[in-house]
């Protein structure tokens, strides 16, 4: 790599956005959610397909190392009241849509979506399919803690037709799982594995975190030879987000602990150096996959797709999220759930959708953000294609990409054949790239993650 890794690790040293939507949510305005209902419901209504986000907000235990929505619950009840809301919230928009919109995609976050009981996966099943179509192929995802695994929740999950279970490991080492509060045997999780495998499920994800606190080079590597022996279809290796001015459980970290940004980038590369090794094909900045899986197939034509849930083969014309926090997603804007479990709780019980924050984008929005998901999913855009698809609008990024090879980042990015792209070796920084073309990156003050 003919990079000088530090000098470029320094230039943002800050941190910047990762780039799962464009703007960040953390342009999202409070109060422009209930403006945005209806331009909302008229694409969902003429939508080819949705996708829908259901968000869990409980664990039964609390990761110091997360950055999810969510809270610890020793009782169930709490949990089984919120299922209650989130029937009840499906069923708003069911009155709202007025028709049932095919659906191409559900998914399941946290939280724990793996604690709930069988009756309440069961609610849950029956409001989703009253409300939309289900795809023959729709895929149905949902995030699992093996240490929530029982018989009951295999059957419960099989009920719902899962085609795709993404289990949480982050780190097997037992050092850094008290670090930072996640306790996870090797055998729990491949006994998990195993019950979804003779379950049908068609495809297994895991996820993996570098960055972590008393993560070791030796350490690291022994995480990902145990992840290999689980044979996922796919692998997302990210770097832990330390904010803890958002999440203050981020506070029990110590933050001595944690491995510079030097450090960071070797384990990423390390990673990534093993798991390509062992016959994964990397997607976009940190997602593996085998070459049959679907997200690679995606990703060699073209269509890789990046949004909250990280990449995914995702091409849904609306997105809906359901519960606290959910955002969703449409041409014209975002759309963010009340935070507040109890005040989402509310505004269902007196017939309210619960949206809350939002922001409607123009069309100059529409371009850069296109520009950032190619660069964050293929490293490149063509000149041709954004001028087709944005006009005069092009005109600005176009002279925006040649300056940026030309002169600002000539190391990391160039101009070829009529295409801006970031070279080989300069992809683990591809935010930084990305980021030149944030037109609300200087928007008021905001910290972010690390680069890589």
């Amino acid at each position: 790599m003919n990079i000088e890794v530090d000098a470029v690790l320094q230039r943002e040293a800050s941190g910047l956005p990762r780039y799962t939507s464009y703007p960040p949510a953390n342009h999202f305005v409070a109060g422009v959610g209930p403006q945005m209902l209806e331009p909302l419901l008229a694409a969902t209504r003429k939508a080819t397909s949705v996708s829908v986000y259901v968000h869990i907000p409980y664990c039964d235990r609390m990761c110091w190392f997360c950055g999810c929505h969510t809270k610890q619950t020793r009782q169930y009840e709490p949990v089984a009241r919120y299922i209650d809301s989130l029937v009840r919230e499906i069923g708003l928009w069911r009155e709202k849509l007025g028709t049932r919109p095919k659906l191409s995609a559900l998914h399941f976050g946290g939280g724990s979506p793996s604690l709930l009981r069988q009756a309440e996966w069961q609610k849950i099943n029956q409001a989703l399919r009253e409300t939309f179509n289900f795809l023959e192929n729709a895929e149905i995802a949902v995030e699992l803690d093996p240490s929530d695994s029982t018989p009951d929740l295999i059957a419960s999950l099989t009920a719902i037709g899962l085609t795709r279970a993404s289990i949480g490991v982050q780190d097997f080492d037992p050092v850094v799982q008290a670090a930072i509060n996640r306790p996870q045997s090797f055998a729990s999780t491949l006994q998990l594995v195993n019950e979804l495998r003779a379950a049908g499920v068609k495809s297994l994800n895991i996820d993996a975190l570098y960055g972590l606190p008393l993560q070791t080079e030796q350490r690291f590597r022994r995480t990902l030879e145990k992840v290999e022996v689980l044979k996922p279809d796919r692998i997302a290796l990210f770097g832990y987000a330390h904010v803890p001015w958002l999440k203050a459980h981020q506070r029990l970290i110590n933050e001595a602990d944690l491995p510079n940004s030097r450090e960071r980038f070797d384990h990423a590369e390390i990673g990534r150096e093993i798991l390509t090794a062992a016959g994964y094909l990397a997607i976009g900045l940190d997602h593996f996959a085998r070459p049959n899986d679907t997200l690679a197939m995606a990703a060699a034509k073209g269509r890789l797709v990046r949004n909250f849930q990280g990449y995914t083969t995702d091409e849904a014309d609306v997105r809906l999220g359901l519960g606290p926090s959910a955002i969703g997603q449409f041409p014209d804007g975002f759309v963010q759930n009340e935070v507040a479990t109890g005040q989402y709780a509310r505004m269902v019980e007196q017939g309210q959708l619960p949206l809350s924050r939002g922001l409607a984008i123009s069309r100059e929005d529409q371009m850069y953000g296109y520009i950032i998901s190619r660069l964050m999913c293929d490293f490149q855009f063509s000149f041709l294609d954004v001028a087709d698809r944005f006009g005069a609008y092009s005109v600005a990024a176009i002279q925006l990409a040649k300056a940026l090879a030309a002169t600002e980042l000539p190391d990391l990015c160039a101009v070829v054949g009529g295409k801006f792209f970031v070279k080989p070796g300069a992809r683990p920084f591809v935010r930084l790239v990305a980021s030149k073309f944030d037109q609300w990156l200087t928007r008021g003050q905001r910290q972010y993650s690390k680069v890589v």
